[in-house]
C-alpha cells in the first residue's frame, strides 16, 4: 500500500508540474501534436491555457487524495 501511496503522490507532482508549464509558462510543446495544430489554424492558445487548467486540477486532486491516504490509512 506504501507503493501506490508514493505514486499517487508522485503521479499528483507531475501533473502539477506540467499543469504549471502549460499554463503559466507557456510550454505549449509539451501538449502532443499543438505546434502543428496551431500552425494549421485548428488549436489556439485558449485551448492550451484549458488543457494546462485541467492538468493542474487533476493534479491538485491526485496529490490530496494521496496525502489523505498517507496521514490516514
Amino acid at each position: 500500500m506504501l507503493i501506490l501511496k508514493m505514486i499517487s503522490v508522485l503521479l499528483g507532482l507531475a501533473f502539477i508540474l506540467f499543469g504549471y508549464f502549460i499554463y503559466f509558462r507557456e510550454k505549449y510543446d509539451l501538449i502532443n501534436g499543438f505546434e502543428a495544430d496551431f500552425k494549421m489554424g485548428r488549436k489556439n492558445e485558449g485551448y492550451a491555457k484549458h488543457v494546462g487548467k485541467v492538468y493542474l486540477g487533476i493534479g491538485i486532486v491526485i496529490l490530496i487524495i494521496g496525502i489523505i491516504l498517507i496521514i490516514f490509512a
